[in-house]
């Protein structure tokens, strides 16, 4: 009875629950040779759980397979290409030395001691330039809107 009233007395889904119910407890001989009260309590409890999957699947849902998956969004070069023009005019707001350290540790990617080599400088010299340049670097990107 709770069977047809869950499945909106749809005759064929109750009998689907029925044979599905029936062939479990065939498949599974230690159900059968259980006490009878015990084996209909199982059956039962396969039975609704027939049902509850039932109610909850795409079928019933009326979802509709379809034979290719929609169009997914594709990301274009957009925000790459505005954040480099943001990153590029707040390079260009730096100074030059602060720039030329950053530029060349960051986009050649040099090291410290390569980079103090090249320019004639201490090592202590770049890393504090470094440290500066990248400060300011983030600062003017914080005040054009970059905030990642």
């Amino acid at each position: 009875m709770a069977l047809r009233r869950a499945l909106d007395r749809d005759r064929a889904g109750a009998d689907d629950v029925v044979q599905e119910t029936l062939l479990r407890a065939w498949r599974t001989p230690r159900i059968l040779a259980e006490d009878p009260e015990k084996t209909r309590a199982w059956m039962y409890t396969v039975a609704r759980h027939l049902v509850v999957d039932e109610a909850r699947s795409a079928r019933r849902r009326g979802e509709i397979p379809v034979g290719e998956p929609p169009e997914s969004a594709v990301r274009d070069a957009t925000d790459a290409i505005l954040d480099a023009l943001l990153i590029e005019d707040a390079l260009a707001a730096l100074s030059d030395a602060h720039r030329e350290v950053v530029v060349r540790a960051y986009y050649q990617g040099g090291t410290v001691s390569e980079i103090a080599h090249e320019l004639g400088v201490p090592e202590g010299t770049v890393k504090s330039r470094l440290h500066y340049g990248l400060r300011a670097l983030r600062l003017g990107l914080q005040e054009r809107g970059m905030t990642r």
